[in-house]
């Protein structure tokens, strides 16, 4: 692949210029025929969103025409919280229009206690042999990839997958390395039924969430799981530990139930099996035949869900140690409220 030439790269940004963006030379890579242009801040925003660092990028992928990239890193640069955006094809010009069409509040949103930064890819628009992926933008399709939420002394990330019916993948870990914050295993998991309980790891915890829908229904969905997961845990850290166990008291017992259906149905097939001599059935029944092939045809459905469930006896619900989390002073406690603008945790 050859370098850029100066009348290459004059061709290729004459859109750009256009639209006020200049070319940084030194940043661009003629070589591997990258297109850096000087970066743009944003100032804080009335709502509460902070300033944004802008950085967009042009690269030439071999085969695939151009990669338009535009970075907005929250706050000062290299904090690690950033929202990415990105369109590829074969017009420079037309992908800019598609990555402007996109306003920056969509993706950097503030709340009470946590910042969200949500990374998205545009898409060229699907063709009617086949369901749109996104929500419809300039030129193409929106399709969320993942998001991350600073949340006090938390980082919370949701990863979306590419297939629809995958759950999505929630990582939880401290900013700062080896802060002895706890957190409940089911502090998600009292949200509904579409959120698993919490999974300790060596750099925090890891859950998941159900996505209902396809296209820019379950672009939306993403969305607002991740904001309401934020506002959740915010307003968890705000207040005692006791807090989180006398407000979701019936939904703790709620998921105590839930983790303990793999449990009983196992007890009951094994009691079921045991009890078959003692029933005088036929050798040719119907049910005799129905509880000796439960446990394969149980394993059959196991593999057909979203999440392999697990054969445990779940702890009882208890409040967490005082000393689990330290009060975050972002916001006094507040009456219960619906989230707004989420959907419904239980769907």
């Amino acid at each position: 692949m050859s370098p850029l030439t100066h009348h290459e790269i004059l061709a290729v940004v004459a859109p750009f210029a256009r639209r006020g963006r200049r070319v940084d030379l030194a940043a661009s890579d003629r070589m591997a025929r990258h297109i850096a242009f000087a970066p743009v801040e944003h100032p804080p925003d009335p709502s509460g969103r902070p300033a944004l660092h802008e950085t967009l990028l042009l690269e030439d992928v071999p085969e695939r025409g151009w990669r338009l990239t535009r970075r907005l890193q929250v706050g000062d640069v290299g904090d690690g919280l950033q929202a990415v955006l990105h369109a590829e094809g074969a017009d420079p010009g037309e992908l800019l229009a598609r990555i402007d069409a996109v306003d920056p509040a969509r993706q950097v949103l503030p709340g009470d206690g946590w910042l969200i930064a949500t990374s998205h890819r545009i898409d060229a628009v699907p063709t009617a042999a086949r369901a749109p992926d996104g929500e419809p933008v300039a030129g193409g399709m929106l399709v969320v990839l993942r998001g991350a939420a600073r949340i006090g002394p938390l980082l919370l990330a949701l990863k979306v997958p590419a297939v629809s019916g995958i759950s999505a993948e929630i990582s939880i870990g401290p900013i700062v390395p080896d802060d002895p914050i706890e957190l409940p295993d089911d502090l998600l998991a009292v949200l509904g039924w579409g959120w698993a309980r919490l999974d300790p790891t060596s750099a925090g915890w890891t859950s998941t969430v159900g996505l209902r829908g396809r296209g820019a229904q379950r672009l939306h969905d993403a969305e607002s799981r991740l904001r309401q997961a934020a506002e959740h845990v915010a307003r968890t850290l705000a207040e005692p530990p006791r807090r989180f166990h006398e407000r979701h008291l019936l939904a703790r017992w709620r998921v105590t139930a839930r983790r303990a259906v793999p449990l009983a149905a196992s007890v009951g097939l094994v009691a079921a099996a045991a009890a078959v001599p003692s029933l005088g059935l036929a050798a040719d029944s119907p049910i005799r035949m129905l509880i000796f092939n439960a446990p394969p045809l149980l394993l059959g459905l196991f593999f057909c869900l979203r999440e392999m469930p697990r054969i445990e006896l779940p702890p009882l619900p208890r409040p967490p140690p005082a000393g689990a989390w330290r009060d975050i002073p972002t916001r006094a406690p507040q009456p219960d409220r619906p989230v707004p603008g989420a959907l419904d945790a239980g769907a």
